[in-house]
């Protein structure tokens, strides 16, 4: 437990950090006063958290001001968690099992968000948690990313089916699938092309993909996943909302939020969509993607100990 929440709290330390500078010991022992306030307002806004989630915390804080003769930083800093955590409510996506056949997962997202990374780390993470994990390297518009996904596959034992550069997407998942049923996998990660969310024609690939698949399993895919780049904050949220309007999505995975702030963003996304959270990128290692949890998220972002 300690250190899994170790990896939340390392993956957000430059979140964490954001908010605590700009409060001056907001997690600490100090007490807090308007200017204080002011200055954490600024700083989740910078974080991204929305407006909406800021006011509810702040208002929180201001309450407890109101009522307590004195209210130091590291009481704050709880208020501010127990608000967070009651916005996220129902947000820990959990991957359950087909009831037959493999477990297909869609990963899809724009390019740079780090999807085909996450492709693989996923199924280094599914597989330690002993599932027999297949890839299928369906980003086919890209050299590059059958080539970068190959070499996770070698580098971490994993088993993958790919195609050329340029073939047809759906027909490599297609046989992705006809492989992971023979060879008895009970999961197949499915890694997609990413041009521009705007562009149709990936969306016309998408739904190929999504037809193809279910000629073999018309539940297919069981889990279509948004992988973001938490570094992007709100503009996040943006690509949320049309690849949810025009593919349907089961949830996200928010990658590369050790190198940002803006680790707030995820909470501005599930207030508007609901969309459930998996996985959060937290660090370059397979290991550092680690399942959604609201509890170590929370408590990590305000500085509170396990």
């Amino acid at each position: 437990m300690f250190s899994l929440f170790k990896k939340f709290k390392d993956g957000l330390t430059k979140t964490a950090q954001s908010i605590a500078s700009s409060v001056g010991g907001l997690f600490g022992l100090r007490p807090i006063d308007a200017s204080t306030i002011e200055k954490l307002e600024e700083s989740l806004y910078s974080a991204d958290f929305g407006v909406e989630t800021t006011d509810e915390i702040l208002e929180e804080i201001r309450r407890a001001m109101r009522k307590e003769k004195e209210l130091r930083g590291q009481e704050a800093g709880a208020i501010g968690a127990a608000v967070l955590k009651r916005v996220l409510v129902g947000s820990e996506g959990v991957l359950a099992p087909a009831t037959s056949g493999p477990t297909v997962v869609c990963l899809i997202g724009v390019n740079g968000s780090g999807k085909t990374t996450t492709a693989a780390k996923l199924a280094f993470d599914l597989r330690a948690d002993g599932r027999k994990v297949l890839l299928a390297a369906c980003d086919t518009f890209r050299a590059a990313a059958i080539e970068q996904l190959k070499t996770w596959a070698d580098r971490l034992g994993l088993e993958i089916v790919a195609g050329k550069h340029g073939a047809d997407a759906a027909a490599v998942a297609f046989d992705a699938w006809q492989a992971a049923k023979a060879r008895g996998h009970d999961t197949l990660i499915v890694d997609t092309a990413g041009r521009l969310h705007t562009k149709g024609n990936l969306m016309q690939e998408l739904a190929k993909i999504r037809r193809v698949l279910q000629k073999n399993d018309p539940a297919a895919p069981h889990y279509s996943l948004l992988v973001v780049d938490g570094s992007l904050g709100t503009n996040s949220l943006e690509q949320a909302r049309v690849f949810h309007k025009e593919f349907g999505l089961d949830g996200l995975v928010v990658t590369k939020l050790d190198g940002t702030s803006k680790g707030g963003a995820l909470v501005a996304i599930y207030r508007e969509l609901k969309l459930p959270i998996f996985f959060l990128g937290l660090g370059e290692k397979p290991e550092d993607l680690q399942p959604f949890s609201v509890d170590n998220y929370v408590r990590a972002v305000f500085g509170l100990e396990a």
